[in-house]
């Protein structure tokens, strides 16, 4: 099996078309890309792809084969990564993920430290969703991620930082705005925006805390990121449930409001690659505490409520 064969492979299937695979990702010709998968599946000795209704569908097996297809690929893509970096010993760089908006209470302190454990490092920053924030890390293109506790993760462990409150989030002129609580069975009779296109982990957050308050919340609408559902809620008047760290990036045309009742959580936590041996980040680890007492004191929840669990 060559590595040709999983990225023909990952691209039919992420495409649901070998035209499209063939034209717009691998740039060769479609009679050559189907030989090549079928070659890939006469190796395997299953069959990994069918042809559906609404174009290439994957099999059970196919399905299986697909996560591995793509860890393989990350870790060849990593490995060549880490080649080039011993290659170059002396250029100092690490490179720290955020979640969109999740920088602003926590880079100040993640700075401090860094620095007085390396004076002059280079320090580059990434922000991005939690799945590819993970990703970032499996590749090894970043050091250190603040990111969620991604299920498909493997090589990756995750250090608990801070335990967010879910809040929602709703128009200023919203007739709930004037309450400083909401109820799940107010949310449910609003507008719903789901923030979990992106966001899987906050996903099965969310729908954990609609079954456990016997609520079904149907999404109207489906945002990208935590600022195209703040964008949706004001445009829409609808409600959306987000962590507390929106806060970060809250315009004047919206407001947080805290649930009330057994407030949903969702982890936040420092992600980093096990086989990364970058003695600046074990320091960093080693001081984990220290950053998370820092940011704690720092946080101040909407409405004057209460904020963030160490």
């Amino acid at each position: 099996m060559e590595l040709r064969h999983l990225r023909y492979f990952v691209a039919v299937a992420e495409e649901g078309s070998l035209t499209n695979a063939a034209e717009r990702r691998l740039h060769t010709a479609q009679p050559s890309l189907s030989r090549q998968i079928r070659d890939l599946e006469a190796e395997v000795g299953v069959k990994l792809l069918e042809r559906g209704a609404r174009g290439i569908e994957l099999t059970a097996a196919g399905r299986t084969f697909l996560d591995h297809a793509r860890l393989a690929l990350l870790q060849v893509e990593a490995a060549g990564d880490a080649a080039r970096r011993a290659a170059q010993p002396d250029k100092a760089a690490f490179v720290i993920g955020f979640l969109t908006g999740a920088e602003v209470m926590w880079l100040p302190e993640v700075l401090r430290i860094l620095r007085e454990e390396q004076p002059g490092i280079e320090i580059t920053l990434s922000s991005q969703s939690s799945p590819d924030l993970a990703g970032a890390l499996m590749r090894g293109k970043v050091d250190v991620a603040f990111l969620r506790r991604e299920a498909q993760a493997p090589g990756l462990t995750f250090k608990l930082l801070i335990k967010e409150p879910l809040v929602a989030v709703l128009p200023t002129g919203h007739r709930l705005a004037a309450q400083k609580e909401i109820s799940s069975r107010d949310i449910a009779g609003e507008i719903y925006i789901t923030p979990t296109r992106a966001a899987p982990v906050l996903k099965t957050v969310i729908d954990s805390y609609a079954e456990k308050s016997g609520i079904t919340l149907k999404p109207q609408y489906d945002a990208e990121n935590l600022s195209s559902a703040m964008s949706l809620v004001a445009s829409t008047g609808g409600v959306t449930l987000l962590p507390l760290y929106a806060q970060n990036l809250l315009s004047p045309s919206v407001v947080l409001r805290r649930l009330k009742g057994d407030v949903p959580t969702i982890d936040l936590v420092m992600g980093y690659s096990r086989s990364n041996t970058s003695p600046l980040l074990k320091r960093l680890l080693a001081r984990s505490d220290e950053l998370v007492k820092k940011v704690v004191q720092t946080m101040r929840s909407p409405a004057g409520g209460e904020g963030v669990r160490g």
